[in-house]
Formats: C-alpha cells, sequence, structure tokens
C-alpha cells in the first residue's frame, strides 16, 4: 500500500511513518503535491560468507581465473610489430 503525505505533515508525524515502513507500506512524500521522496523499509543486505561456492559443488577445476585470460583468437595482434610514426615531412 502506498500513502503519499505532505513534507509538512511528515515532520509531524515522522515516527508513524517509519512504523508503517516497517510493516511494509510505502510513504511517499510529496512537496506542492507533486512526489519527492520515498520512505520504505530498510533490506539488510545478506552477508558474504566464505566457502559457498563448495556448497553449491564447485570441485575447483577449472579456475575461476580463467574466465579473465585472454582469448589467444582475439589477441594475435598484440605480438605484431607498432609501426613507427611518420612525420609530416615522411608522408609526402
Amino acid at each position: 500500500m502506498v500513502t503519499t503525505i505532505n513534507i509538512a505533515e511528515a515532520k509531524a508525524r515522522l515516527s508513524a511513518l517509519i512504523e508503517a515502513a516497517e510493516r511494509g507500506e510505502e510513504v511517499v512524500l510529496a512537496r506542492a503535491g507533486k512526489p519527492v521522496a520515498r520512505i520504505v523499509a530498510f533490506a539488510a543486505k545478506l552477508a558474504r560468507r566464505p566457502g559457498i561456492l563448495k556448497e553449491m559443488g564447485w570441485v575447483g577445476e577449472p579456475t575461476p581465473y580463467e574466465a579473465f585470460e585472454p582469448d589467444p583468437d582475439h589477441t594475435a595482434w598484440i605480438d605484431e610489430p607498432i609501426a613507427p610514426l611518420l612525420s609530416q615531412e615522411q608522408k609526402r
């Protein structure tokens, strides 16, 4: 459920609006009838757990770093020599 409330009224009822957000309601703050902000419940970020890949069945082959290795089909130009830059006089 979305509740729209004027900022002046929200100042007086901030505690009640926060409780509404904690219950899962969305509160929209408006200035002159135009929405400018939203109060919603804070969703906590899940903590990272070391070793979760092994829990998901990863056995260690291939290493995940291989995904960052350059593709040999697309890097052949790297070993080609760089042509020297020609000055304006040499181009004539």
